[in-house]
């Protein structure tokens, strides 16, 4: 299957139901609390998405513009945040994808959100889109999944979460999971440097196109997947993308020293209700 013609299918996305409940809950009050409702939003990639969708769409004629959940709420209606969120909710009882263990899979995209936003910190980059594009990174992966068995069947050989899964795809398909969010990203008319992360993702600084954010969400994935899989130091140091780090003016402790806060905890509480 080519990438234009997975892309001209149509899928929904699966959504955290506590988030979309305690979101729905928080919009119903007399006064919502938008920092409430931006800090739910923000744990959840398909939400985050349909947001920034809605908001960088021509209606708001800031198309491009607009990188961050808090931006969009800034400028969408409550009652329309209220519908999309219950559409969500509606149809997320139905919703599973092949291979995929959702709670794990929430869990590791914040991982690389919250590591991302803190590498664009000491960077100097646009922190908040780099934590938009670290959490929606992985969508790409749900969508080929849903429509395409060939990718499922590459985790009999190397499972999702392994740092060498981008290769496998690459070889397998021709393209990866990052490419696909890229494109959905670009006919969502996200900002273009979010897109061009995502597309260069893989070889950051080997492209015509350089966007540093691009180095940031590579390293960003590796972390993330590292601390997934709980790689041992040996195999962080042999797997450790040093050459993209080296263009950033990073090592492999500062990029360690990035971890957020252990949030584990949170995790699981979050996650109980699923």
């Amino acid at each position: 299957m080519h990438l234009s013609e997975l892309l001209s299918q149509r899928f929904v996305m699966p959504s955290i139901p506590k988030v979309m409940a305690l979101v729905l809950t928080e919009l119903a009050r007399p006064e919502p609390d938008l920092r409430r409702i931006d800090q739910l939003i923000c744990v959840d990639p398909a939400l985050t998405c349909h947001l920034l969708q809605e908001a960088n769409s021509d209606t708001f004629k800031l198309s491009g513009k607009l990188h961050s959940v808090a931006e969009a709420l800034a400028v969408l209606r409550l009652s329309g945040v209220r519908t999309m969120v219950a559409q969500a909710a509606s149809s997320a009882t139905f919703k599973s994808v092949p291979g995929i263990q959702l709670p794990q899979f929430w869990s590791y995209s914040l991982d690389a959100a919250r590591v991302s936003r803190a590498l664009a910190g000491l960077l100097h980059l646009n922190p908040q889109a780099a934590f938009s594009v670290g959490l929606i990174h992985s969508m790409g992966e749900l969508v080929m999944r849903m429509a395409m068995p060939k990718v499922v069947a590459l985790d009999a050989a190397v499972s999702v979460l392994d740092v060498k899964r981008t290769r496998a795809e690459l070889q397998a398909i021709g393209f990866c999971y990052t490419q696909v969010s890229a494109a959905l990203v670009r006919q969502w008319q996200f900002p273009q440097n979010m897109a061009d992360a995502l597309e260069f993702e893989n070889k950051p600084f080997n492209n015509e196109v350089y966007e540093p954010l691009a180095g940031v969400i590579h390293l960003a994935i590796w972390r993330a997947r590292a601390r997934q899989v709980k790689s041992s130091q040996r195999a962080l140091a042999v797997s450790f993308p040093s050459q993209v780090a080296e263009v950033l003016g990073l090592d492999i402790d500062m990029v360690l020293q990035q971890d957020p806060i252990d949030w584990s905890a949170q995790s699981t509480t979050l996650q109980s209700n699923l």
